[in-house]
């Protein structure tokens, strides 16, 4: 998000983007959350934790919140090293994406020929999301064993209101084990060039 932030700036990309960044610190404690735990998000939706791995979201569902009902951007996009299961589902060459807009997972495609950095968009029926209803609480953190990234991604869903967005899920691309003509090896910056092409031709 950073980068993407600086190649803006530095492109002088003439459009008003916000660049949010939820940061916090992720060590245990005596004051950590505990499976069992019913936490209350920023847009007031209670969330059953499942499993304390599965903590990042949570950072995400108050970021999204908070992004939504205050800066009310007209887009949003998130972008998140958010599930093991999409390496499972997609391997190391590219990231799932769901979303609940069409027209800018299109113009995403379109940005993806360019760049190279590839998105397999991932589907978003009701039935999934029946895997994250709770019986004490508005969601659980987790969709349970299968279909992992699609809960993932629709856990945030709940969080976006209905703001047009795209949630690209990054665990499979992070990190370049063998570099190659467009990534050196180690951490692949990936969604930078995908995002700012995708700014510069919508």
């Amino acid at each position: 998000v950073i980068g993407i932030m600086e190649a803006i700036s530095n492109l002088k990309i003439k459009k008003h983007v916000y660049g949010v960044i939820p940061a916090v610190e992720n060590m245990p404690s005596g004051s950590a959350i505990k499976p069992g735990d019913i936490l209350t998000a920023y847009n007031g939706k209670t969330i059953e934790v499942l499993n304390t791995d599965a903590e990042g979201r949570l950072i995400l569902a108050d970021a999204l919140s908070y992004t939504t009902e205050e800066l009310k951007p007209g887009v949003v996009i998130d972008i998140a090293t958010l599930t093991g299961a999409c390496l499972v589902a997609l391997g190391v060459h590219c990231a799932g994406v769901i979303s609940n807009n069409e027209k800018i997972v299109k113009d995403l495609k379109k940005a993806e020929e360019t760049t190279g950095e590839r998105i397999w968009q991932l589907p978003s029926f009701e039935e999934y999301k029946e895997q994250l209803k709770s019986k004490i609480a508005d969601i659980k953190n987790l969709g349970g064993r299968y279909a992992g990234t699609i809960t993932g991604g629709l856990f945030l869903e709940n969080f976006i209101g209905d703001t047009p967005w795209v949630h690209i899920d990054i665990a499979g691309v992070a990190m370049i084990e063998k570099g190659n003509e467009l990534t050196p090896e180690g951490g692949s910056g990936f969604g930078v060039k995908l995002i700012v092409e995708y700014l510069l031709n919508s």
